[in-house]
């Protein structure tokens, strides 16, 4: 297993736990549409520019504390992995070098949920 991917059944654990920032970088629309409990949407063509807003912009637009270089909870998810490996490379490149991604996405997630 790679150390970058989260399995449905860690991600599951991390959500238990409260221990997670979990970032769904699906469309607006797909996120409206259903979504993981708990995850905040910020678009892949927005992941970037988002990741290097300071502490405070970042607090004020998505009403959650912003993640830490250093923080090993953090997991990209999408609809297949597709985008979230994507998200994953942009967060990396940035500095968040403990950053995960959820392989299985959304698609997973609600299979494996009975949604």
């Amino acid at each position: 297993m790679e150390a970058s991917v989260v399995t449905y059944s860690q991600l599951k654990t991390m959500l238990s736990s409260g221990n997670i920032q979990l970032f769904d970088v699906r469309n607006p629309d797909e996120y409206q549409a259903g979504h993981i409990s708990d995850s905040v949407n910020i678009p892949l063509g927005s992941l970037e520019e988002s990741l290097k807003l300071s502490s405070e912009q970042f607090q004020q637009t998505f009403d959650i504390k912003p993640p830490g270089k250093d923080d090993d909870n953090i997991v990209f998810h999408c609809k297949s992995g597709s985008r979230s490996s994507k998200a994953l490379d942009i967060a990396r490149r940035l500095g968040f070098s403990r950053s995960r991604h959820y392989k299985g996405g959304y698609s997973e997630w609600a299979e494996l949920q009975g949604n």
